[in-house]
């Protein structure tokens, strides 16, 4: 028993910490919904459902996230369900291999920590630019305001045990919601989740592969394994977690997601830096944040993009936007080594700034690391 309430808190702190990846997670989530023929209820249902086991399997705020390049290609390309089970089913059948071959494990050793700094630097600069130019402007000068009273608080409370800021800027969304659409509340509707078992093509899987799963697996590994882990050191290293680890939920939950009717899915750095920014320690904010996907599944789903009512994008923008600033932090740690510096700055724009680039980032940087540092700083100066 008490090995549970060690690994699972449910308290004021692990409440507002399980809201920390919102602003990440709810808008891709919705997105994919409304241009596919995706199960609302269904796919938010299993994505709490998978937030819920993580929480108890690790006992720390493991987050479960849609994958970011698949979303995107989903929602600018309208890609349909059936493909999107079979690229889920490939994705996890590729990181399963990495993982039980071991060759995860070996890139892990090979690429240096500040490399992974300049990916989480990268995933860092991407959030705070996504939260400053599409989620705070969304509703223009309400908007702004609404964003710069929310960012106030967060900057007041955060850290703070006693009154921790997630709360505070999620009851401000609410009164948001509130005075600017009165019918809010007319929303709510029960809806019975509709489970249907994905039939899952060789046609399917082979298209999923190449359209979702090879773009998608070197941001996985940069960010989802590599990154993930290196968070986990830093904000837990008691826990002794390995990449090995990571990277077979990530694969069990893809075989798993695709097979039942969930979108792809993986754990992330930023995700751990949400919920840890805004006070999540315990398995207990992860699974506070799995219950409220299967309630909003039940209750929400048969119009996804009216979540946004509830939820406006300018407050969950502050909420990305201290996400991205506590990735962007953690470089703080070899920035008084140039050589190490300038290798996770190079990365970090690569990441931010190229097609594939965390992938072409995590190669050029670990070339960069392997030099000698006198050629470095002979080629790029000593300012």
């Amino acid at each position: 028993m008490n090995f549970l309430s060690d690994r699972i808190k449910i308290n004021r702190n692990e409440l507002s910490g399980a809201f920390g990846d919102i602003g990440t997670d709810l808008p891709l989530i919705i997105a994919m919904l409304a241009v596919t023929d995706l199960k609302s209820s269904s796919i938010l249902i299993i994505f709490g459902i998978m937030q819920i086991l993580t929480s108890f399997l690790y006992g720390i705020p493991m987050p479960v996230q849609p994958l970011k390049v698949v979303a995107m290609i989903v929602i600018t390309q309208k890609i349909s369900s059936a493909v999107i089970f079979g690229g889920g089913l490939a994705i996890g059948i590729l990181m399963l291999l990495l993982t039980i071959t071991g060759l995860i494990t070996y890139l892990n050793k090979v690429i240096p920590k500040t490399v992974i700094r300049g990916i989480q630097l990268g995933l860092g600069l991407q959030l705070c630019l996504l939260s400053l130019k599409e989620y705070v402007p969304a509703d223009k000068f309400v908007g702004y305001v609404g964003a710069a009273i929310a960012f106030t608080l967060g900057l007041i409370l955060i850290g703070n045990k006693k009154y921790p800021p997630a709360i505070f800027i999620l009851l401000l969304g609410f009164l948001y919601a509130f005075i600017f659409n009165s019918t809010v509340f007319q929303l709510i509707e029960f809806n019975l989740p509709q489970f249907t078992l994905p039939e899952i093509t060789i046609d399917n899987l082979l298209t999923g592969f190449i359209l979702l799963a090879l773009p998608q697996i070197p941001l996985s590994l940069g960010n989802s394994i590599f990154a993930t882990n290196q968070l986990v050191k830093d904000y837990f290293p008691e826990k002794h977690i390995t990449v090995k680890k990571i990277g077979f939920t990530y694969s069990v939950m893809n075989i798993i997601n695709s097979l039942v009717g969930g979108i792809p899915t993986c754990h992330g750095s930023g995700g751990i830096a949400g919920h840890y920014t805004f006070g999540g320690r315990t398995g207990g904010s992860t699974l506070i944040y799995g219950m409220f996907y299967i309630l909003i599944g039940f209750f929400f789903s048969m119009n996804p993009t009216n979540i946004f009512q509830i939820f406006p994008k300018p407050i969950l923008g502050i909420i990305l936007l201290f996400e991205g600033i506590a990735l962007i932090i953690l470089s703080k740690d070899i920035i008084t080594n140039k050589k190490n510096f300038f290798i996770a700055i190079t990365v970090g724009l690569i990441a931010n700034g190229l097609p594939y680039g965390y992938l072409i980032g995590m190669v050029v940087g670990t070339i960069l690391f392997y030099l000698p540092q006198d050629w470095i700083l002979k080629n790029f100066g000593k300012h």
